[in-house]
């Protein structure tokens, strides 16, 4: 067995059905539609300190609480909806990254947040080997994190925006042998 790999998948991929789908499906291909780059930046931003199952178990409730993750419509929340949300016990109720989903939705009305995400891209390098070789940031995820803090956003630092680049495609750090390929789905 190469090292990293379980049952032919990232080490990460084939512990939970909801891992399998996430990995199989999701984690790495290429995103570039503004809302879903939002509801990602969201989900990994609410992950942050806990497991990355919670979020993906609690996601179906995330994107009823957050209006479907619309930019717009969160960007209009309030008091009001903040306690809502706070109120609401299918995600995670934590008051600062609450205001900080909203505060990034208003933060994302007036660019492309796929170009702007899309610009850090690093150019394309050979997968990991094994999972220590995958970084918790890099220089370009630094870059990325202290660009979103001037324009406004919050709760995506380096990891968190590397976190972001792993799951939106713009890196891909699947283990090498992994039977994800690159844009595509496993055969």
């Amino acid at each position: 067995m190469t090292e990293g790999l379980v049952d032919g998948r990232c080490w990460w991929g084939a512990s939970t059905p909801e891992y399998v789908a996430y990995h199989d499906e999701e984690w790495g291909r290429p995103v570039h539609d503004s809302r879903a780059l939002y509801e990602k930046m969201c989900l990994e931003a609410f992950q942050s300190g806990l497991s990355w199952l919670t979020i993906l178990r609690k996601r179906e409730s995330f994107r009823a609480a957050f209006a479907g993750f619309e930019i717009e419509r969160v960007a209009a929340f309030g008091e009001d909806d903040v306690a809502r949300l706070m109120d609401d016990a299918g995600i995670v109720r934590n008051r600062a990254k609450i205001e900080a989903a909203i505060a990034n939705a208003r933060a994302a009305l007036d660019l492309d947040l796929s170009e702007l995400l899309w610009s850090f891209a690093p150019e394309p390098r050979p997968r990991p080997r094994a999972p220590a070789d995958i970084p918790a940031s890099t220089p370009e995820s630094a870059a990325m994190a202290k660009e979103f803090k001037r324009r406004g956003f919050r709760f995506v630092g380096p990891t968190t925006a590397y976190a972001l680049m792993q799951a939106c495609g713009l890196v891909d750090d699947h283990i090498e042998g992994c039977l994800v390929r690159a844009g595509s789905a496993p055969s």
